[in-house]
């Protein structure tokens, strides 16, 4: 698996993100300058500046026309991707951690910390790509408030709406405040964990022996990554190996960890795969991302499955669960 090292951003890396079509990779670090490189050779193409705080998230649409930044800043930037220039600014009650396009790319979707006497909220914002930049409204179409619960936590969205049909068409919004949720869940017990995104029910468990930054579902392979890593104020040597910053490779379905990939100096932060599944990109708190492209052996690598029984043959737990019986009834 060879590695690109991509050199650009001065601070912390905090998401990378590739678009649609896989051609380029859109990252973003604590230095408030979101860059944009090509997956091909690791070309940085440009910068979107304008940020006056670290940038939490951003969402590129999907031709690749328009990208939304979410920022420490209390604000979510709308920008032009060809030419870099800020479209336009929405100023939000607190910071925005998450940002994401809509079906369609004609509105996103962003969610804000509490901030003062104003929970955390999720807001919904037509930018309609037809439609002139300045008739855009300043105030979202809709805004969804998310108190906190008892126990100190913003409660999920469930909770809020009852109707199946009304989490489908909130899908992103779940999506967004889901993936911020889990992130942090998975920094204390070193787990990730899968969800059903529609009734947020818990699939699977994916656990591991340090903090989990970020995880990422593979479009191609029953795979998922996870990246984190030992806090770098925790280790007393900047070696990767003491602070186990690997990308760690597991399978989707039973839930076994086959593989892990070296490189970085810090915990791991953000992690994406190409969508086209032959490369992966990883930040870290270094301040460098490393993009993998996959060696052969992965690509034709098969998951394993159960094997398939003979006519006439049982299964072990089948074979087990009979004896047990035949021992009661004695």
């Amino acid at each position: 698996m060879r590695p690109i090292l991509l050199k650009g951003h001065e601070r912390s890396i905090t998401v990378v993100k590739f678009n649609f079509d896989g051609d380029l990779l859109f990252t973003a670090s604590k230095d408030h300058i979101p860059s944009v490189w090509r997956n091909e050779n690791g070309e940085r193409i440009g910068t979107f500046n304008g940020h006056k705080g670290t940038i939490w998230d951003l969402d590129v649409c999907r031709f690749s026309k328009r990208v939304v930044t979410a920022s420490a800043d209390a604000s979510a930037k709308l920008w032009d991707c060809e030419t870099g220039e800020c479209i336009k600014t929405f100023v939000h009650h607190g910071p925005v951690r998450g940002a994401a396009w809509a079906d369609g790319s004609n509105m996103f979707a962003t969610i804000s910390d509490p901030f003062v006497e104003h929970n955390a909220q999720i807001s919904v914002y037509d930018v309609p790509e037809n439609d002139d930049p300045s008739s855009y409204s300043d105030s979202p179409r809709l805004e969804i408030d998310l108190p906190k619960t008892s126990d100190g936590n913003v409660s999920m969205l469930p909770t809020l709406f009852g109707s199946t049909s009304m989490k489908l068409s909130l899908l992103p919004l779940i999506m967004v405040q889901s993936v911020y949720m889990i992130r942090r869940q998975g920094r204390t017990d070193f787990t990730a964990k899968l969800y059903d995104v529609v009734d947020l029910k818990h699939l699977k468990t994916y656990k591991t022996d340090r903090p989990v930054n970020d995880a990422v579902i593979s479009e191609t392979k029953d795979h998922i990554l996870l990246g984190g890593g030992q806090e770098a104020m925790s280790v007393t040597t900047t070696s990767g190996k003491v602070g186990k910053f690997e990308t760690r490779f597991f399978h989707l379905v039973y839930e076994e960890e086959f593989g892990s990939v070296k490189g970085h100096f810090g915990p791991i932060n953000a992690l994406a795969i190409n969508p086209n599944g032959r490369s992966y990109a990883s930040g870290a708190e270094d301040g460098y991302i490393r993009l993998h492209y996959f060696d052969k052996s992965y690509l034709d690598m098969k998951d394993p499955v159960p094997e398939v029984l003979e006519e006439g043959e049982e299964d072990d737990d089948e074979m087990e669960e009979d004896r047990e019986s035949d021992s009661d009834s004695d």
